[in-house]
Formats: structure tokens, sequence, C-alpha cells
């Protein structure tokens, strides 16, 4: 039993050897993981709750492995359960996230009315090769700028086949709604990076 955990505890998940290659990691320090912790200290969920405000102080919005075992070891818990419980939660991330979100709804009914066909349509729209995106169902392009996922149901099912960007829930979504709405996202991200 000793030994299994003591492997879970010092072995690196594997994705993470494969994000950021050629970049300097960012670290949060630990004065900022320190304050987040004694605030969230004692309350109801509060490994939860602080793996959360870690994730968003991440510029990339993920949970890198280093930071995983720092936390563990300031809450004196596990590596185990802290990497089980941003692995049960679909919101938490161990990969690099870009800068705007893409969410396509899977469930029956926007599975029914074409999001698997929306799916396969975005990644060529925002240049990614097929074979980058066919095994992983959360994809980054190259740029970071734009993160591909699934959910398995936004529970808007009367308005499918539903799609978020950035948080904003968008309907009825047809190839052509979807080609204008991220033409619109991209021409947005050239102009915010031309300032």
């Amino acid at each position: 039993m000793y030994q299994v955990v003591f492997l879970l505890q010092t072995s690196r998940p594997t994705t993470h050897n494969l994000i950021m290659k050629n970049k300097e990691p960012y670290t949060i320090p630990d004065s900022e993981l320190e304050t987040i912790i004694d605030k969230q200290r004692g309350k109801p969920g509060m490994l939860l709750s602080i793996l959360e405000e870690v994730q968003e102080l991440h510029p990339q919005k993920y949970l890198p492995y280093d930071t995983l075992v720092t936390l563990a070891q300031k809450l004196r818990l596990p590596y185990s359960q802290v990497y089980s419980v941003v692995t049960f939660y679909s919101f938490f991330n161990l990969m690099p996230q870009g800068k705007h979100s893409i969410v396509v709804c899977r469930g029956t009914a926007c599975h029914t009315k074409g999001s698997k066909a929306l799916l396969a349509e975005i990644a060529p729209l925002l240049g990614i090769k097929k074979e980058e995106y066919t095994t992983e169902s959360n994809y980054t392009t190259p740029d970071n700028e734009f993160t591909i996922k699934t959910v398995a149901c936004f529970g808007q099912c009367a308005l499918s086949p539903v799609i978020a960007i950035d948080g904003i829930i968008h309907s009825s979504v047809s190839s052509q709604k979807l080609i204008q709405i991220l033409h619109k996202l991209k021409a947005a991200t050239k102009s915010e990076s031309n300032e």
C-alpha cells in the first residue's frame, strides 16, 4: 500500500511532460499560495476553493504539477488526494489554457442537431491539424489563443446545438453561425495583440 501511494505522490502525470516546451514556466509565489490557504483554512470545501483560486491566478488558467505538489505539501495531504480532486472535476485544467475558451456541448440533443460536426469544424478554422486533436477532448492552439473543450451537457437542450465562447452561451449554432462567431473572435484577438 505504501509503495503505491509513494509512486502516486512522486510520479508526474504524462500530460505535464507534453506542455510548455521551450517556454519558461510561470510559478505562483509561495506567499500567494499561503494567502489563499490561510483564507480558506477550515472552511467547508477548502481544497476545492484553494484549487479554484490557484488556477485563476495562473496566467494560463491551469494547475501545473509543481503547484499541485507544493499545495499538497502545504496542506499536508497526499499528492494523490489533490490530484484525484483535480482530475474528478472537469473545471480544473492540467494543461495550459488559451486566452479564449470554446466549449462545445456533446449532450444528446446537441449531438443529434450537429454538435459533432461543429466540433470537427472548429479546429481547422483555428489552424489546428486533425492529428493534433483526434485523441484529446481538450486542446489548445499552438499560439495559446484558443482552447477547445467539450462538455456533457449545458442544460440548454431546447436551444441545441449550443457552444460557449468565453462563458457566453451561443444557441442554435449552425456552421455558418460558428464561422461568423470565430471570425469575430479571431479579429478581436488580432486587434488585442496589435495594441
